[in-house]
């Protein structure tokens, strides 16, 4: 005889129950029209602001709403967590106010500033251990940690008490709200925002088409409900840590499978142009996984005109040393910025004719390396390129190639462009 194995799907009497414990810890984030971006996609755009949160993420939520379930034994013995950055503040801050002492791994190529907030929040509740490159090299070490010392591991999206705390964040969508909503666009890592969120929508607005949103370079969700079951990725972009996972969590890719969602990618370059379009203009300061739903409306333009919209802002952790690179990989994205190998004639003012009759008067030198002579008519240089349109990229080209300085283009060679980027 089969048994049919019952899937978890959270309640709404949960996740109500779960409002009620954050009801003094988390903060009821608001939910603010956007001009700008209303009059840009004709639609009426509001964000939803988690990054407002007093640990400038939605993730206190879960945190919170799973260690206060703790068992006296499990509080006594402590918990440990994972995290690329956000969940470890929300477990931090957990850990001081419930005065649990925890453990806490995060990725060594973590930002310095999400790792100073994590020890800020936790104070002398909290220890930080930096290990491996991604967050499953760091979930592994925390794993281990807990079999060792017995101690209670705080998983950042796939448990159940986590997903119910992460689903008030639609709990508070819905009560906010002034219209129906249409569509809401939330960022997808592990999935635990996803699946909750999601999961209340259906119950309490099943009207509202929900689309989750990926970094390009690291497709969990997407390429899990494209095989039907949950598949682990071999290699992820880690650029935007805050949702760089080669897994989902099982029952996220579960719950979010029932729930019908709707997944879709955004390059991390697009997304960088979204950071600097939301500092730049709105003065909002968001990180990479924090600006994934906004960075999304452009593949839905058609589609949402004259409806009502929301965008989670996840998260705005950030951190300030980053600034050059989001800039550089926005201006690759929008192809303003060329890595070119400049073959030099070996005379006395090469360097000015290229200047002079090649370049173009708004064109920009940002980089410039040049190598020994490697022969005795031509030098090579690195030179790479700031224009002021891409249209202006092939006759650029064009000349260069006619004045016999073209090399090679680096852009689309990996092999060769990582070492400049």
């Amino acid at each position: 005889m089969n048994v049919e194995t019952k899937i978890y799907y959270p309640s709404i009497a949960a996740v109500e129950a779960a409002a009620r414990k954050l009801q003094d810890v988390a903060t009821v984030t608001p939910l603010i029209a956007n001009q700008r971006y209303s009059k840009k996609f004709g639609a009426n755009i509001v964000f939803k602001r988690e990054d407002l949160q007093q640990v400038r993420s939605y993730k206190i939520r879960g945190a919170y709403n799973k260690m206060s379930s703790l068992s006296p034994s499990q509080v006594e013995n402590g918990v440990v967590c994972a995290s690329a950055g956000n969940h470890a503040q929300g477990v931090a801050l957990s850990c001081k106010l419930l005065k649990i002492k925890g453990t806490i791994f995060m990725p060594s190529p973590t930002p310095q500033q999400k790792i100073e907030q994590v020890k800020m929040f936790g104070e002398d509740y909290t220890e930080v251990i930096l290990v491996g490159d991604t967050f499953d090299d760091a979930s592994e070490a925390a794993k281990q940690e807990c079999e060792r010392l017995n101690k209670t591991f705080i998983h950042p999206f796939n448990d159940e008490k986590v997903i119910e705390g992460q689903a008030t964040v639609g709990l508070e969508i819905i009560d906010q709200a002034q219209h129906p909503i249409h569509y809401v666009f939330v960022p997808i890592g592990g999935g635990g925002l996803s699946a909750g969120l999601s999961s209340v929508f259906k119950q309490l607005s099943p009207n509202t088409k929900i689309i989750g949103v990926e970094p390009k370079g690291a497709p969990s969700m997407l390429t899990s409900l494209k095989n039907k079951r949950n598949t682990e990725l071999k290699n992820i972009e880690c650029f935007v840590d805050g949702a760089a996972v080669k897994r989902v969590g099982d029952l996220n890719f579960e719950i979010c499978q029932q729930n019908a969602i709707e997944v879709i990618t955004v390059d991390e370059g697009k997304v960088c142009e979204t950071i600097l379009d939301l500092y730049n203009k709105d003065a909002i300061v968001v990180e990479p996984a924090g600006a994934l739903s906004i960075a999304a409306l452009d593949q839905y333009a058609d589609e949402i005109k004259g409806k009502n919209v929301v965008c989670i802002i996840s998260g705005s952790n950030n951190d300030i040393t980053r600034t050059a690179e989001i800039k550089e990989r926005a201006l690759l994205y929008a192809n303003l910025k060329h890595y070119f190998i400049i073959k030099f004639p070996q005379r006395a003012g090469a360097l000015r004719e290229f200047v002079v009759d090649i370049l173009g008067p708004t064109d920009d030198i940002t980089h410039f390396e040049y190598t020994k002579k490697t022969n005795r008519d031509n030098g090579a240089a690195v030179v790479g390129l700031e224009l002021k349109s891409a249209d202006d990229l092939q006759p650029l080209i064009t000349k260069m190639k006619l004045h016999n300085f073209y090399g090679d283009y680096l852009n689309d060679k990996p092999e060769l462009f990582q070492f400049l980027v």
